[in-house]
């Protein structure tokens, strides 16, 4: 897809919202793969299953590091709000960015943790989950009073078909009650983080944009940590006595470090790029498909990857069917802006 050049990424002359959601395929996939790998001890080494609970700390961790080089690097983090502190000015969240920066740390959790649930494939989760947000999307944009395209309306009752479809196997619906939490906590995170980047970015501004990216940034991954860290000190249910190995025994008993730090800096990686996708300034009604159609793809690559790397069991069906029609929506997304632009630029010839 055609590309503009810029220094900023999210102003008029970014490049092209497809080449983050090639970003956002390109971590997504490994990620994905590797979450599931671990979670079911199933790499070639012969480690034993790491729950989803235990493998979240190091993650973080390597989440954490990797936005502090990100921020650093493209210097974003000169665009966050200055607040006085012992007369020194610190770079950090308002109230909004903060109360977005941790719907941020609830995706990031839940995500990681819905690719580790025994008995799911990557590609039912994801359907799920980016079905659901696909729903909200529209929702959001009426109380946000943006316009929705009719080819985002096509790429979105394409989205609810897949739904339909992935529901209509037998024994769909037979989920966890942890994974159903899981599937929760995830839509509703990103329902409040929709509402405020259309409130508060999604801009022609591009320091708008700069600034509520780095500041949700900021936030995101140490409220996580900071939440895991509390958690393990609790640490009186199976699932705190979880979290608790992952800050202790699981960095030399459990074999799979490496593995656990990649997942984390691959998990940054998707929320960076899939986070310059929803900040966008056109309507959620097409970001959001391109975001969740990016990762679709994704995971029917990472099942490809475990079937022919471990033998793992490829999906249904009904699984592959929901993510065509995913596939038909990005087609839908994708065609009718390249032949509107091509339209505009024969008309100006």
């Amino acid at each position: 897809f055609p590309t503009r050049r810029s220094s900023d990424l999210t102003g008029p002359a970014a490049p092209s919202i497809w080449w983050f959601a090639f970003g956002y395929f390109a971590c997504y996939a490994p990620y994905s793969a590797l979450a599931k790998a671990v979670s079911k001890g199933i790499l070639p080494g012969g480690q034993d299953a790491i729950s989803g609970f235990q493998l979240l700390p190091a993650t973080l961790m390597a989440s954490l590091v990797g936005m502090a080089l990100f921020l650093l690097g493209t210097g974003w983090w000169k665009h966050a709000t200055r607040h006085s502190l012992f007369g020194l000015q610190i770079p950090g969240p308002t109230r909004f960015t903060f109360v977005s920066g941790i719907t941020t740390a609830a995706i990031i959790g839940t995500t990681t943790l819905a690719y580790t649930f025994e008995g799911v494939s990557i590609v039912f989760m994801m359907l799920l989950m980016r079905g659901g947000v696909l729903i909200i999307a529209p929702l959001v944009d009426a109380a946000s009073g943006r316009a929705v395209r009719w080819f985002s309306v096509a790429a979105l009752l394409l989205s609810l078909g897949a739904l339909v479809v992935t529901f209509s196997e037998s024994g769909a619906y037979a989920m966890k009650a942890v994974a159903i939490a899981d599937i929760t906590a995830y839509l509703l995170s990103y329902l409040v983080r929709l509402r405020l980047m259309s409130m508060k970015a999604k801009s022609d501004d591009p320091n708008a944009n700069l600034k509520f990216f780095a500041e949700e940034q900021m936030v995101a991954a140490p409220a996580m940590l900071g939440l895991l860290a509390l958690l393990a000190l609790i640490g009186q249910w199976p699932v705190l006595l979880d979290i608790r190995a992952g800050f202790t025994t699981f960095w030399t008993e459990s074999g799979v470090v490496p593995y656990a730090l990649a997942i984390g800096f691959l998990s940054q990686g998707t929320g960076i790029f899939g986070g310059l996708i929803l900040l966008d300034k056109r309507e959620n009604t097409f970001c959001v498909p391109v975001n969740r159609s990016s990762s679709i793809l994704a995971g029917i690559v990472a099942q490809f990857i475990l079937f022919f790397w471990l033998g793992n069991a490829l999906p249904s069906m009904y699984q592959f069917a929901g993510a065509g029609l995913i596939i038909a929506a990005l087609m839908f997304l994708s065609i009718p802006p390249l032949i509107e632009r091509s339209r505009k630029k024969a008309a100006a010839a």
